[in-house]
């Protein structure tokens, strides 16, 4: 049956390029950072290592910019940029999401319920690594924010702090450089597990995507390029 659709504004500017920059960004760094899991495996040399951590954390701060301006967008932009139109946590969601769960609905104008629990999930993730990689980036080669602070507590010397480099241990107190290692160490779980969740979570969001697309026929794939969904004329959300 052909249904009479009509051309629908949904994804501003904002959030596609917010979406098409984290993509680049998030790609980057798994790359980076499955090289850097398995460098003793593939032998890196540490040089080698360090040039990959400091290339990891300088598209870490392009991704941490962006996901913060899409944090900041949530609570001070329009439309579908805004967080009760985004995440699943209005007032109807369980309703909503049992109407979706039983083919009640056949489109919707934004995320699906479905669609805004993995777009929680996944923000939830992103926080989650671009905090502990801020931290971890201030512990392993101590780059900003938190790289001067850290730098200071380990220095023997604090007039000397640029003798202090990664896996030099010129300028460095064992016993303060040994109790960075365990502030740091659940930074680094948590970085981790984040990691592989994300490896998890992904290709879920693209099948998710995928069977959405198929279901609603919305032009859900395109609409994240132009920002138009196609949706049913007589459709009022």
């Amino acid at each position: 049956m052909n249904i009479d659709r009509q051309q629908v504004f949904v994804w501003s500017l904002n959030v596609r390029l917010f979406h098409w920059l984290n993509v680049i960004a998030i790609t980057l760094l798994i790359l980076l950072g499955t090289i850097i899991l398995n460098a003793k495996l593939i032998g890196v040399t540490t040089d080698g290592k360090i040039l990959l951590k400091t290339v990891h954390v300088i598209v870490g701060y392009v991704f941490a910019l962006n996901l913060v301006f899409r944090l900041l967008l949530g609570f001070i932009g329009k439309a579908h940029e805004r967080w009760n139109k985004v995440l699943p946590f209005h007032q109807d969601f369980i309703k909503a999401l049992a109407e979706f769960k039983n083919h009640k609905k056949p489109v919707y104008k934004g995320h699906n319920p479905a669609g805004k629990l993995m777009v929680f999930a996944l923000l939830f993730l992103m926080s989650t690594q671009l905090i502990s990689g801020l931290v971890i980036a201030g512990t392993d080669i101590y780059y900003p924010p938190f790289g001067k602070y850290f730098a200071e507590s380990i220095a023997i010397d604090k007039e000397a702090l640029e003798d202090i480099k990664p896996y030099s241990k010129d300028n460095v107190d064992d016993a303060a450089y040994k109790t960075m290692r365990e502030i740091r160490s659940p930074f680094i779980t948590a970085h981790v597990y984040g990691f592989y969740s994300l490896l998890l979570l992904i290709p879920l969001h693209i099948f998710g995507v995928i069977i959405a697309e198929r279901r609603e026929k919305t032009a859900l794939v395109s609409a994240m390029i132009t920002g138009y969904k196609y949706l049913p004329k007589k459709d009022g959300n």
